[in-house]
């Protein structure tokens, strides 16, 4: 699976951003978009088509982990969210490896738009029952045990970047560029995703 993790300030300015891929299930921690040319900007574009979602479901829910909020049906690409009280949002793309014996089956079965199944009670089905079985985080984006992983990477990620910006050099609102903290959100995509 592949995944594009990115921060944004209460205002939508990036302040942090990293694709990677599964290192589980004998990944090798290389994100292999569908887009592979374009795959930074498609990604930027489908994580921010997004945002309405997550300003809706925000007030709908008293959580910090909001989970799986939207779907991208084209790229089969999901976006799980997570707010910190400051106001700032992480989102994480994922987008399962596409399997040879599935191609074209999910892309047609959301009709068209985002809104997927997610927290806001989308109907969605990218046919991932058939895919392989539910206990592969790659093979079910939307599985209980996909969604507890993405949660334990968001928070791990969320205590490390309280870390981050409590730091006296940082201003609210700056680009996270501190390579240790990049490190941070790799080894926690390695343990978790």
């Amino acid at each position: 699976m592949s995944y594009y993790f990115t921060i944004l300030s209460p205002t939508d300015v990036p302040l942090f951003n990293i694709a990677f891929g599964t290192s589980k299930s004998g990944g090798d921690g290389i994100a292999r978009f569908r887009f592979p040319d374009t795959a930074q900007y498609m990604n930027q574009f489908i994580i921010h088509s997004s945002l309405d979602m997550v300003e809706e479901a925000q007030w709908m829910n008293g959580n910090m982990y909001l989970k799986h909020i939207d779907t991208y049906p084209p790229a089969s690409a999901y976006i799980s969210a997570f707010l910190t009280p400051s106001g700032a949002r992480f989102l994480l793309l994922h987008q399962p490896p596409q399997l040879p014996n599935a191609a074209g089956s999910g892309a047609n079965a959301g009709g068209g738009g985002t809104g997927g199944s997610s927290i806001l009670g989308g109907s969605f089905s990218a046919g991932s029952s058939s895919r392989a079985s539910a206990s592969s985080i790659a093979a079910n984006p939307t599985s209980p045990q996909t969604e507890e992983a993405v949660r334990q990477f968001m928070t791990e990620v969320y205590e490390n970047y309280v870390k981050t910006v409590m730091n006296p050099f940082y201003r609210q609102g700056m680009e996270i560029r501190s390579a240790v903290f990049r490190s941070r959100v790799t080894a926690a995509g390695r343990k978790w995703l």
